[in-house]
Formats: C-alpha cells, structure tokens, sequence
C-alpha cells in the first residue's frame, strides 16, 4: 500500500483520480480548499472508507502541508490544486498567481524538506508530481507540440500553469526533488464543474437556451475523457523518468462546432421532441473572448512508448455517456448552480 497526499483531490480530475488509486488498494489523504470548483460531493462514495482522509485547507498555508506530510508520510505528492477556467483568469488574475505559483512553489519548499529527511527506500520512492495543461504550449498552428516545445502561453493561466512548471523543473534541477510533470489536453467526463464547455452545453440543452460558441467556433482542441487521462498521470507516478515531462494527449481534434454538433446529435435522440426544432439550431456564435488560443495540439508519443499507455475512450462514445451522466444526476448539478451562479446567467433552468 502507497500512501499519496493528492491537492486538488476534490476537483474534477482529482477525485477521479483518488476515486482511482483507492481502487488499486492505495492510502489517499486529500487537501482541498473546496473553493468553487471543488466539491465534497465528489468523494462522497469513498469517503468513509478506512484508508481515506479528508482535510480542507489551501496549499499556500505551510504549516498545515507541512503537517500533513509529518503525520501521513507520503510516498507521493499529486498536485492538482489550481484555478483553471480562462474566462476567470481574464477577469480575476490575481488568484491564478496565488493558487496556481506561489502555492505550487510552497507545496515544492515543504515537500523538499519533507525529502531531504527521508532515507533508504522511502526518500528512493518519493515522486512529487505537478499535473498542468497543454495551454502552457500556447496556439499550435500546423504542428505537434512534444516536451521540448517552448511555452508560450496566452492567458492568465495558461500562464500561471508554466511558471509553475518551470519552479517544479527548478527544483529538480537545483535541489535534486525527484519531480514528475503531466500535460493534459482538454479533459470531459462526469463531474466536471457546469462552466467548463461540454457541461454548459450539456445544460444548456436541457434547458433548451442557446449554446454559446465562441467566434466561428473553428477553434480546435485535443479532447481526452478523464479516465483515460488519470491512467495517464499513474502511469507517470509510477513509471516516469525523475525530472521530465510527459504529454497526456488523446489525437481527438475537433474544432468547438464539432463538439457541439456531436452532442447536439446525441441529446437529439434521447431528448423529447418539441417545437423548437433540433437543439443543434440552438448554436449561437458570440464574441470570442481576449488572446483565445486557436489550436491545441500534442505529440504524446513520448507516454505511449515510454510508459505503455494509451487512451482508450473513443470521443463519440466518451461524450454520449457524459452527457447520460449529467442528464441521469441532476442532484449533482442543480445545487452548484445554485450557489455558483446566477442561472439566468449560466442559461440553466432550476426546474
């Protein structure tokens, strides 16, 4: 049995992920802010499970990540704390550079601490392992970004993720903590917060309101369902080379009014018909939002032939059960909508 502290363990990847290692018979202690996007209803299912512990607080406070490793003594950090939506990048940057640089920098001053006294086979095993975006490689515009693409990130965040990544090969290099960085490409599935693109459309489907596309919706991104994008990250922990960077990538490219004409077809064939049409006429374009990135694109050769993994979700058949999922836990949804937002504004109906 391994014991891993996973921040972020509330998010939507990260409780799949923790929902993941429990399954193979893992320790799991999770550290969550449960700011917005990070919901105990998440980690419901487990959480009463003997080997799981649940603490809340912000990995910018020291003291308490400090404590949490002398009390549970991990054997590895997972790190998927973050603020992650552009759009509230643009508008609030600040709490990008907190959350997403300085806690990453605190998480990596602790863990080094926490390695340096260590010994025998426990500091040899010690993974710290950063999970970041394929937006720190900017708009591709022909070809495949591989790990030795430079960063050129364009938002807010895509910003604040490569400077954290850049701190983490830091300290590698500097300091010798045995690091480990993941880049993932769009993710979907069940669980992601009702803001990010497949759920809003999702929702707003339901409620038969329009679904926003941003310009002429041909910008393109690589989409990878969350479960094979968290056997992604394990396969890193366990089998990454210290000190690189792995690219999780899918090769499901499809521009924005792909995806949204892909779903539209879906919920057309489980959803009552009415007057109003098919819900791809409900495809609205609006004003694209400041230095959105064109194109995402990654080489994820490296994983695959380094690591044996593969995806595995066919996007068609990953969307369509997504969309059931939603359809079939409105319980989940309709109380974070509530809170988060104002649902006129968000386009969801409450009923």
């Amino acid at each position: 049995m391994f014991t891993y502290l996973v921040t972020g363990g509330a998010g939507f990847i990260g409780s799949t992920l923790v929902r993941k290692l429990l399954a193979g018979g893992n320790n799991i202690v999770i550290l969550d802010a449960l700011r917005y996007s990070g919901r105990r209803e998440n980690i419901a299912q487990v959480e009463t499970l003997p080997h799981f512990h649940f603490v809340v607080g912000n990995i910018c406070d020291s003291a308490l990540v400090q404590n949490l490793l002398e009390n549970y003594l991990p054997d590895a950090i997972i790190n998927l704390a973050a603020e992650t939506h552009v759009d509230r990048s643009i508008d609030s940057p600040d709490i990008f550079t907190s959350t997403n640089v300085i806690g990453v920098q605190t998480l990596l001053n602790v863990s080094l601490n926490y390695w340096s006294n260590l010994s025998g086979e426990k500091k040899e095993q010690f993974r710290f392992l950063q999970v970041s975006t394929d937006e720190v490689y900017g708009s591709i515009e022909t070809f495949e970004a591989n790990e030795e693409t430079a960063f050129r990130p364009n938002s807010p965040y895509s910003a604040s993720k490569a400077s954290a990544d850049m701190l983490v090969r830091a300290y590698n290099q500097t300091y010798g903590l045995p690091t480990l960085v993941t880049h993932g490409s769009n993710t979907y599935g069940p669980r992601q917060f009702p803001e990010k693109f497949i759920p809003l459309l999702i929702l707003r489907a339901l409620s038969g309101f329009s679904l926003p596309i941003y310009g002429t919706g041909e910008n393109e991104r690589e989409w990878i369902h969350v479960d094979d994008h968290v056997k992604g990250i394990i396969a890193v922990l366990a089998s990454g080379i210290v000190g690189q960077s792995y690219n999780l990538g899918s090769t499901n490219k499809l521009q924005n009014l792909e995806v949204a004409k892909f779903l539209s077809v879906r919920m057309d064939t489980i959803l009552p018909s009415d007057t109003n049409g098919k819900i791809e006429d409900l495809i609205e374009f609006v004003s694209d939002r400041p230095g959105h990135d064109f194109r995402y694109a990654m080489d994820s050769s490296k994983a695959r032939n380094q690591l044996n993994w593969e995806p595995e979700v066919n996007f068609e058949d990953g969307l369509a059960s997504t969309i059931d999922w939603y359809i079939s836990n409105d319980q989940w949804w309709k109380p974070i909508t509530r809170e988060n937002y104002d649902l006129a504004r968000l386009g969801i109906r409450e009923t």
